[in-house]
């Protein structure tokens, strides 16, 4: 009998309840790829996930046709593993919800929230569905690896990807100059920057691995469940996934390092097919080492012979059918209460007017952020630097302001460029401060609590505040990529419709209680104090 004949037999006998729950589960499968399709289509690190819809149709549909054929017994462990994934199922889904009230639905956070929601009620539903009485699915690898796979489909919290990102940049941009030292070709390192004797190469984001990481594990995982069928065989290619990922991408930093060094440009076609060349590489081996362990060993279809019609267990299916109707109540009341507002079309405004254009005793240098725009994106980013004196007694202040529209990037866009995540990659070193958030005080009126960070270059110190404004308000979280700080600005403030962003940040080498008299510094907050700073 085909597959397709035993996937209809198998449907028929299902009761009401249970095809209704199918019929829910696939609307929240859909709905979730409609939220995540601007990440799979916009962000190239989660480029793999278009294939993800398709690959959890196949892989369900292999569980049931080649995978280990596995029905769970009906008992009070069933029914209690049901009602504790369909209470995280509902953890997560309200957890996406305050996330999105504190910081919009398109914040990272908010994606994984969902992802992890909706694994909880699938396994949940496979569970329910692979039961004896039931039968419509297999409790197996393949099955659980379909579910599992959203979470590596979702977009990556941003101070996990900050530091993942960073970490990778300095390991790749270290293993590289050693490996031009070893090849007897000169260069330096400053952050993420080689210098070579003719050219500078410097490990961008896009470069640092994360990209190919997250694809191998993704592929590490899938062939796992369509090629492999031993679960030490699986555990192997699932562990050599990352280091092989890893390493392949150190190769293409390194040829393309060296192909800089040998005065070709290698931005433009250079970077991008050696980018693409590593990801189809690995993956290749991946499917290669998979085959080679499953070399001449037979695999056995599911036999998925016709049984009784389906007798559901009361208590699990309508566990998750009362759940499912739960969770879309929750939806329907947080998209009610935090979707978009009206998007203003209102020309955005001049940064500069913001900055002081000319203060006694000072020199001011206007800074050129065009090359930023792109990393930003945003048109609206505004510099000035304002340095006095000489030698040891130089005072430098710098001001910046950057604009984000209403609606134009998520949240977490703007919050993965602070300088946390920025300026170590530029060779600054990040020193420990003892409060890493300080009120300040400018002509008697108290600021909003700034995030304050101190960096040094050498010898040279950078004092640095940095104020997130979101909507108008200050977005008040004590780590900008903190889970439990977001949930409690949800908690605090309450819902919140999308508005316009700014980023504000004062640096100086200089410490506060030195530089808050100086005029610059309070005609500055002066002119940022009606934009709720």
């Amino acid at each position: 009998m085909s597959q397709a004949v035993s996937l209809s037999r198998d449907f028929a006998r299902l009761s009401a309840i249970e095809k209704v729950n199918l019929a829910a589960l696939v609307l929240g499968v859909g709905a979730m790829c409609v939220r995540l399709w601007p990440e799979w289509t916009g962000n190239p690190d989660l480029s793999h996930g278009l294939l993800m819809p398709a690959v959890f149709l196949v892989l369900l549909f292999e569980s049931r046709s080649h995978g280990t054929e596995r029905h769970l017994p009906v008992g009070f462990r069933m029914t209690s593993s049901v009602l504790g994934l369909l209470a995280g199922g509902l953890l997560a889904l309200l957890a996406a919800g305050l996330y999105a009230a504190a910081v919009d639905w398109s914040h990272a956070l908010v994606g994984l929230s969902l992802s992890v929601s909706l694994v909880f009620f699938l396994t949940a539903a496979l569970v329910v569905y692979s039961t004896e009485k039931i039968g419509f699915l297999n409790f197996n690898w393949t099955a659980l690896v379909a579910i599992g796979l959203w979470l590596l489909s979702t977009p990556l919290p941003p101070g996990t990807y900050m530091r993942l990102t960073l970490t990778l940049q300095l390991w790749v941009s270290e293993l590289v100059l050693r490996s031009l030292h070893t090849l007897g070709i000169p260069a330096i390192r400053h952050g993420n920057i080689i210098e070579l004797a003719n050219a500078a190469v410097g490990v961008e984001e896009a470069c640092s691995g994360v990209r190919s990481l997250l694809s191998c594990i993704f592929a590490g995982f899938l062939f796992s469940a369509t090629l492999v069928r031993r679960p030490g065989a699986r555990a192997l290619l699932i562990i050599l996934a990352g280091p092989l990922a890893l390493v392949m991408n150190f190769l293409r930093s390194l040829v393309l390092t060296l192909l800089a060094n040998s005065g070709i440009n290698i931005s433009g076609t250079w970077h991008d097919a050696t980018g693409f060349a590593v990801l189809g590489l690995t993956a290749a081996m991946l499917g290669g080492l998979a085959l080679l362990l499953e070399r001449g060993r037979k695999i056995a279809p599911a036999t998925n012979e016709p049984v009784a019609p389906s007798k559901p267990n009361s208590t699990s299916s309508w566990a998750l059918s009362g759940s499912l109707v739960v969770a879309a109540a929750l939806v329907f009341i947080f998209v009610q209460n935090t979707r978009s507002s009206v998007r203003r079309d209102t020309p955005g405004p001049d940064l500069l007017t913001l900055l002081p254009t000319s203060v006694p005793g000072w020199q001011v240098k206007t800074t050129n952020l065009y090359e930023f725009r792109g990393i930003l994106q945003t048109n609206y980013l505004a510099q000035r630097q304002y340095l006095k004196g000489s030698g040891s007694e130089l005072e430098e202040i710098t001001l910046y302001v950057a604009y984000w529209p209403a609606g134009q990037v998520p949240v977490s866009q703007v919050a993965s460029h602070t300088p946390d995540a920025c300026l170590p990659g530029s060779g600054w070193t990040v020193l420990p401060v003892a409060q890493p958030r300080q009120q300040l005080l400018v002509n008697n009126r108290t600021l909003f609590d700034a995030e304050y960070r101190l960096f040094k270059s050498g010898n040279y110190p950078q004092h640095v505040w940095f104020w997130h404004l979101y909507d108008g308000r200050p977005i008040s979280y004590r780590d900008p990529y903190s889970a439990s700080e977001l949930l409690k600005i949800a908690w605090r403030y309450g819902f919140r419709r999308a508005g316009d962003q700014f980023f504000v940040r004062l640096s100086s080498n200089r410490p506060w209680s030195d530089i808050q008299g100086e005029q610059v510094v309070a005609d500055f907050f002066a002119q940022l104090r009606p934009l709720g700073l």
